[in-house]
């Protein structure tokens, strides 16, 4: 009854990068001498980076879209050098234990792919079987294509995977897509976000909890 694979969002759910992000907006926006307040990127959460990057044009910054995804993953990726992976509580800890219990994981993030790599070279344990990131669908969430690619990937159905997710959008990515979803709450409350279950934290958390929740919700999402 284990599910076939952990499918893991990484921005606020696996690492606790979105500061850098709002630091990196925050600069880029003040460059062009707008205002980007902490309110404003929160509306950035979860979004694909070029849906993003067509929100920060309209706050005055005068880049194409790819141009500004290009900056804001450099600054990131800068700081991820420098002051080493911030995971989010018990985020580690989980991957290893689901590890060491056979079951697979693949990061599916709407970062860049290059972004995502630098994030997986940095852990110290082989963590993830496949890495889908923004670059690699057409349609980025709250469309379920990263999931759906992550699960043909894998070969596994996506009814057999739950899907670890931090925001509104991922979370109905992984509805979407028809997996069991459960929701781990950062930066934005997910109180009405739709996911089967919500755990203040990951701290504390084992392979045994991923099972017990996909045994619990999985007929549900089958019948």
């Amino acid at each position: 009854m284990k599910p076939s694979a952990v499918l893991w969002d990484m921005d606020g759910t696996l690492v606790d990068t979105e500061p850098y992000w709002m630091q990196a907006e925050t600069l880029l926006v003040e460059s062009y001498g707008g205002t980007w307040t902490h309110e404003d990127a929160l509306q950035l959460v979860g979004n694909g980076l070029i849906d993003s990057a067509l929100v920060l044009r309209r706050y005055g910054v005068d880049m194409e879209p790819q141009a500004i995804v290009d900056h804001l993953t450099d600054a990131v990726a800068l700081r991820l050098r420098t002051d080493g992976v911030p995971f989010r509580p018990g985020a580690r800890e989980l991957l290893a234990d689901l590890r060491a219990d056979g079951i697979r994981s693949a990061l599916v993030t709407m970062s860049m792919r290059r972004m995502a790599l630098e994030v997986v070279g940095l852990i110290d344990f082989t963590a993830f079987d496949l890495v889908i990131a923004g670059d690699d669908v057409a349609r980025p969430k709250p469309f379920p294509d990263a999931y759906l690619s992550a699960a043909e990937l894998l070969s596994v159905d996506i009814a057999d995977a739950v899907v670890i997710e931090d925001s509104p959008t991922g979370l109905a990515a992984g509805r979407a897509a028809g997996a069991v979803t459960l929701g781990v709450p950062h930066i934005v409350s997910l109180d009405d976000a739709g996911a089967h279950e919500l755990w203040p934290s990951l701290a504390g958390r084992t392979a045994a909890d991923i099972v017990d929740l996909h045994v619990r919700f999985s007929k549900e999402i089958t019948r």
